[in-house]
């Protein structure tokens, strides 16, 4: 009997965030989602990431309209988010209060499905988000951050995989973030996972490299349940596989059995190449591969930004030298997985490496909270020159990070007053406190007169970045 395999949607979230900057507005994707709803999906990844964000910062949109507007018109698919653990949708850890409220309202507000991951794979940063979201009924995923290191072999990403079962998920995920994952790498894992977890696999890649199709056909091959892809208007370069070939692929084997209504994928990509014609001024526009990043391990997301960024500050000439700057940094940092937050930890401190002349000149607030570790525990050491540079004679902490956090619920309640009309402006406000502002002033108090503030380039994705001289 022929085996199923599995399709989870990226295009209403990773897909234009990492190749249009997460531009895309909730009016783009109205229009064609009750034909999605009949493809045959198993879920679209639709909220979380940087959507949250954008929606506020660039798009005058509330991301929990977006989520319930989306819920309104999807009756058959499972809404799935990705969560960043204890990190929310921001940069740094939050209370278990602010955490529980959100996880809470995202399921009341449509989310079926959280996939929930740690940047470093820290099972502390882990734990509670999975707690919450069991306890609130939603299907909780362990994510696993995939890269490429000396620390990091099977049977290390075996035992936190173990970790993560033991935590209670539901279902497991090889997150590769950069398109590092090579076919035999994929097969290995997956034959692993399989053998010691009664658990559906599932294979998230980027297309970066150009490795992520043959990878993802070693991992069903091992036994992967389900893979992350893309409309193909959306899809390739920095962005997911695309569904259309991969999909016709399988369909011509015996074993395997694909149950997607091809027809109305093809009516729904017209509707994505008009939309994508829309974002052309943030369009990451990759041609071919980029095999550098095999290299410097930049996630999809990231490049684009960090393409932007380079145009903003009119370095875009610098760009070689900022990708062999960023292994350079991750190796003094202990090898973190380049996904959010420490890509961007990662990313800015070696963007002003490269741009300030002198290696550790400046030193961004986020890199001394992740040598402090305010982030949690690095796979590997951490450089002690580098450490010593950064954090003078502090010593890091060696507890879960929030364990450090009193309760802010009631503290955020008071700061920000009548314009929290919800408890998801509320919550809005806790992890994005100076875009929220605006934007609810901009949304409940329309009379008064709102000064937006130009962001500067170097905080648009990190928005709460600051620098200070070095230790």
């Amino acid at each position: 009997m022929a085996r199923k395999i599995e399709f989870m949607d990226t295009t209403l979230r990773d897909a234009h965030q990492s190749l249009l900057a997460t531009r895309m507005k909730t009016s783009e994707m109205v229009p064609v989602l009750e034909e999605m709803d009949e493809v045959g999906y198993r879920a679209f990844e639709m909220w979380g990431g940087a959507t949250f964000d954008s929606c506020m910062r660039y798009l005058d949109e509330d991301p929990w309209e977006r989520l319930k507007t989306i819920r309104k018109k999807v009756k058959n698919t499972k809404l799935q988010m990705l969560l960043r653990g204890q990190n929310i949708l921001g940069y740094s850890n939050y209370p278990d209060d602010v955490l529980e409220l959100f996880i809470k309202k995202a399921i009341e507000d449509g989310i079926d499905v959280i996939r929930v991951f740690d940047a470093l794979n820290d099972p502390r940063n882990l734990q509670k988000s999975i707690e919450i979201a069991k306890k609130y009924g939603a299907h909780v995923q362990g994510a696993i951050s995939y890269t490429t290191s000396p620390v990091h072999t099977v049977e290390k990403y075996m035992e936190f995989a173990k970790s993560l079962v033991d935590m209670g998920v539901d279902s497991i995920c090889i997150k590769d973030m950069a398109g590092l994952l090579t076919a035999p790498m994929a097969y290995e894992m997956v034959k692993e996972l399989k053998k010691r977890f009664s658990l559906p696999v599932e294979l998230h890649s980027h297309f970066t490299t150009g490795l992520a199709d043959a990878a993802y056909y070693a991992a069903i091959e091992a036994g992967a349940d389900i893979v992350d892809t893309a409309t193909s208007a959306l899809a390739y370069g920095t962005s997911q596989p695309a569904v259309e070939p991969f999909a016709t692929m399988l369909k011509d084997t015996k074993e395997l059995k694909v149950e997607l209504d091809m027809k109305k994928i093809s009516m729904i990509n017209k509707h994505f190449v008009k939309v994508r014609e829309n974002h052309k001024d943030t369009d990451v526009s990759l041609k071919g591969i980029d095999t550098r990043v095999l290299e410097a391990q930049v996630p999809g997301g990231m490049l684009s930004n960090l393409v932007s960024q380079l145009k903003s500050q009119n370095a875009l000439s610098r760009y070689d030298d900022v990708m062999k700057e960023m292994p350079r940094v991750r190796k003094e940092l202990g090898y973190p997985p380049l996904v959010t937050p420490t890509s961007q930890v990662v990313g800015v401190q070696a963007v002003l490496n490269v741009l300030s002349g002198e290696r550790y000149k400046i030193i961004t607030n986020e890199t001394k909270k992740y040598v402090k570790g305010m982030y949690g525990k690095p796979p590997a050491p951490i450089d002690p020159d580098v450490m010593k540079r950064v954090l003078g004679d502090e010593k890091p902490i060696t507890v879960r990070p929030a364990d450090l956090l009193e309760p802010a619920l009631d503290k955020l309640r008071e700061e920000i007053g009548v314009l929290a009309q919800s408890e998801e402006d509320l919550l809005s406000y806790a992890i994005f406190p100076q875009v929220a502002k605006k934007f609810l002033e901009k949304k409940y108090v329309a009379r008064i007169k709102v000064d937006f503030d130009i962001v500067d380039e170097n905080e648009k994705e990190f928005p709460d970045v600051t620098v200070y001289p070095a230790s």
